[in-house]
């Protein structure tokens, strides 16, 4: 697959991303509309064992769950927009450096900031697309130093290398930002099947600018995490067994340290979606999130002490929910947030929830369960 250099367009700097993978939206193919997705998992044939039809809130009902409530809330999470550098093959938010309008304004993070401030919320994690190339995250950042917040980064790596943004490593050591990168596998092959050709190369020498700031030695106020989701039609591997051995890896091949690892399962929506569809694989790979149902990671659900907001200030209960546009029953926009509101509400629940709970379970701080 060939890399191709994207225009430089409303003064944001786009770099490489994969040619081929335009965003569904870019495509106009009828998957761009979650409407759509939610169709299409609806209609998959997917039966319990009993014969009947499968629906996530019923799997739970057997569990002892009637309902879906949220505990107290902690993770305040901010999409800062769908524009990336980066097309990636299972992207779920269809990101991409197509996606130039869909970036948070400055009116909607200043409404977020206040809407944080009645909670009790301790982490913000940033994300996207690639959360970096918002114009006002530098603005945003410091706002939430100021606040005492720990905040997380959700870094695909290669950002770190574009220009204007090769000053992000050193910037973000200094505020003590948390940086979560993509890196699906250790080796080459992998990384660049789903990523793009180059990406793998690219995301190494960043790790290596990482570490040269301090990131990745054990220090809390410079902390590297990797995110690893799976290249195919499966669940992710045992998270602390693929920590052991990436750690050993990357210092043995390529001279690179990380603090943890987090493993996620891929969410069948948007592009992942696609694929699933293209290669054949959608009916085999639900039956196995609903086989894998492990009631175990009902507890730790990113749904129940996280909220997600969008670009536009849309409320929602997680980041999967938000790209299929599910709104939270608790409140519809961020300027109008009551944190009672949100704490009393149901958590909207469809089929795709099933890849949060398959396995050791999935959520943006990776495995629920042993």
């Amino acid at each position: 697959m060939r890399a191709e250099i994207f225009p430089n367009n409303d003064g944001l700097n786009l770099v490489e991303g994969p040619k081929k993978i335009l965003s569904l939206v870019r495509r106009g193919v009828p998957l761009a509309n979650p409407a759509m997705q939610l169709q299409v998992l609806n209609e998959i044939p997917l039966l319990e064992p009993d014969g009947s039809r499968s629906q996530f809130a019923a799997t739970l009902a057997q569990h002892g769950c009637r309902e879906l409530r949220p505990v107290d809330l902690e993770i305040f999470q901010m999409n800062l927009g769908k524009l990336c550098n980066m097309s990636c093959r299972h992207c779920h938010v269809d990101a991409g450096p197509d996606r130039r309008k869909e970036v948070m304004d400055r009116e909607t993070i200043d409404a977020c900031l206040l809407a944080l401030d009645k909670t009790g919320a301790h982490t913000v994690d940033l994300t996207g697309g690639s959360p970096e190339m918002n114009p006002h995250f530098a603005y945003l950042v410091d706002e939430l130093v100021a606040r005492g917040k720990h905040i997380l980064d959700r870094c695909n790596l290669t950002i770190l290398l574009a220009s204007g943004y090769t000053h992000l490593p050193w910037w973000l050591a200094e505020r003590g930002v948390e940086i979560v990168c993509s890196l699906p596998h250790y080796r080459m092959r992998n990384t660049d099947a789903q990523r793009g050709a180059g990406t793998f190369e690219k995301s190494i020498s960043a790790l290596r600018r990482l570490n040269e700031t301090g990131y990745g030695q054990g220090d809390a106020h410079k902390k590297l995490t990797l995110v690893s989701n799976p290249t195919g039609s499966f669940l992710a591997g045992d998270q602390c067994s693929m920590e052991r051995e990436w750690r050993h890896e990357l210092e043995r091949l390529h001279n690179v340290r990380f603090d943890s690892l987090i493993t996620l399962n891929n969410m069948p929506i948007a592009r992942y979606l696609e694929w699933l569809q293209d290669s054949d694989n959608l009916q085999d790979y639900a039956e196995t999130l609903l086989s894998a149902f492990n009631p175990g990671t009902i507890d730790g659900l990113m749904c129940r002490n996280t909220v997600s907001i969008g670009w536009e200030g849309g409320v929602y209960d997680c980041d999967f929910n938000q790209m299929l546009a599910l709104g939270s029953q608790g409140t519809a926009n961020i300027r109008e947030f009551d944190p009672k509101n949100f704490a009393d509400r149901r958590i909207v629940t469809t089929r795709h929830c099933y890849g949060c709970t398959a396995g050791a379970g999935s959520s943006c701080g990776g495995a629920l369960s042993e």
